[in-house]
């Protein structure tokens, strides 16, 4: 079986990046060159993005919840008030709202025809309902 995040990996957090990295030579003007080294990738990787040759799978600025952390995100970084680790953070944020809303669950069952969403309670229970994973025992 495939893991949600092996299908983030591959679509989701490209999709995120997609998004920054358009709004952040859009709106704020950077280079290319800039917002690679903003996003610890390569120029030719935000070409792809900006021109939606790469991350184009899931359109993540019309996730409601997403758009705040977005903003704040390309302000941050655009003001290089975010650090590499705060970065990561934001990602795993953005990847979580949209677990959580259910939108990765045709991915996963695209990338394993196998997976039976009616079963799987990774993301969110019955792929439609919001969830928030909690351990059953709290790790000491």
């Amino acid at each position: 079986m495939i893991l949600p995040c092996e299908v983030a990996v591959k679509s989701v957090i490209p999709a995120i990046r997609s998004a920054i990295a358009r709004e952040l030579t859009q709106s704020y003007g950077l280079k290319q060159t800039e917002v690679a080294e903003l996003l610890g990738v390569t120029q030719t990787a935000v070409s792809k993005y900006t021109s939606h040759c790469r991350g184009a799978v899931l359109e993540v600025n019309e996730v409601e919840d997403v758009q705040p952390v977005l903003k704040e995100t390309v302000f941050s970084l655009a003001n290089g008030d975010m650090n590499k680790y705060e970065l990561a953070e934001k990602l795993c944020q953005v990847c979580g709202i949209i677990r959580q809303r259910g939108l990765m669950c045709k991915l996963c069952t695209i990338s394993d025809p196998n997976i039976d969403r009616s079963q799987c309670i990774v993301c969110c229970p019955n792929g439609n309902t919001t969830r928030i994973y909690k351990p059953k025992k709290e790790m000491r």
